[in-house]
């Protein structure tokens, strides 16, 4: 089954996704567990964590991804951040687990300014104490970056370093098309994507890859810059589109839309339908 969708509204709990995805007809989604602005939440109330594993029983999506807050940075600092950091993403990583959800992603963090190395060794820190504490069925999801400000994971070296550094992590990757356009390779054709999948699967793994984040990119290769934009507007080449849902290594991964849905669902709902047609094409 093509596993295909976007990240998902959570507006009026968690279980209401499930509907906005079967109105696009999505097989795959991506939600937050919580207000993404906010550090903590109240707990998940039972109710909802039944309707929820109700509503995704009787749903054609097959797969769901969480993303955790952007307020957290485990790259920072011993302090009230750092604290705040951790204990808000092991309460993520317990929220999936109670809705069972499988894989979380999350950007690696910035450094702010202490160095590469620094923040990499931060983050590694973090992840051993998390996985020390999480629950062991959830999965974090290491996202490529933009590279923008001091975000680190713009290259593939450092997803590759904080795997190594944690070898008793439980990660997998999720791969973003807009971000590696940003952080400068080369998702410009075909054969750019190809050259760019060898390098990944030299440094990382492909067999990592757990999830994609299918977003176009609104500026050019190596700006630095994460801005999104709707596929076929911007500076990714459909044809990196169409190899990447014409390859079989990925045929099972989930593909998720991260851009404005439009009214009426009408951006999301042309981007399905192109990506739908890219990969019947080679089935």
């Amino acid at each position: 089954m093509l596993l295909l969708g976007a990240h998902l509204s959570i507006a009026g709990g968690v279980s209401q996704a499930f509907a906005r995805a079967d109105d696009l007809g999505c097989t795959a989604m991506q939600i937050f567990t919580k207000n993404a602005s906010q550090w903590r939440s109240k707990p998940l109330p039972t109710s909802e964590i039944e309707a929820f594993a109700s509503a995704w029983d009787k749903s054609q999506v097959t797969s769901v991804t969480a993303h955790d807050s952007y307020l957290i940075n485990l790259a920072s600092a011993e302090g009230d951040k750092r604290s705040r950091s951790l204990a808000a993403f092991i309460d993520e990583m317990e929220r999936c687990a109670i809705l069972g959800i499988p894989g979380l992603v999350m950007h690696p963090g910035a450094h702010l300014g202490t160095g590469e190395d620094v923040g990499l060794q931060r983050i590694a820190e973090a992840m051993r104490s998390i996985f020390a504490e999480a629950p062991p069925s959830v999965r974090v999801l290491l996202e490529n970056t933009a590279g923008q400000g001091s975000y680190l994971g713009h290259r593939f070296e450092h997803l590759a370093e904080i795997m190594e550094r944690v070898p008793e992590g439980r990660f997998g990757v999720c791969f973003d098309t807009c971000h590696t356009l940003a952080a400068g390779y080369d998702l410009t054709s075909a054969e750019g994507y190809r050259a760019t999948m060898s390098e990944f699967d030299r440094l990382v793994g492909t067999e990592h890859i757990a999830a994609f984040h299918l977003n176009d990119s609104l500026k050019e290769r190596g700006s630095r810059v994460d801005r999104h934009a709707q596929i076929g507007q911007g500076a990714v080449s459909l044809e990196v589109f169409a190899a990447l849902m014409a390859d079989e290594r990925f045929a099972e991964v989930p593909k998720l839309l991260e851009t404005a849905p439009g009214e009426n669902n009408c951006f999301h709902l042309a981007s399905l339908s192109l990506l739908r047609q890219m990969a019947e094409k080679q089935a």
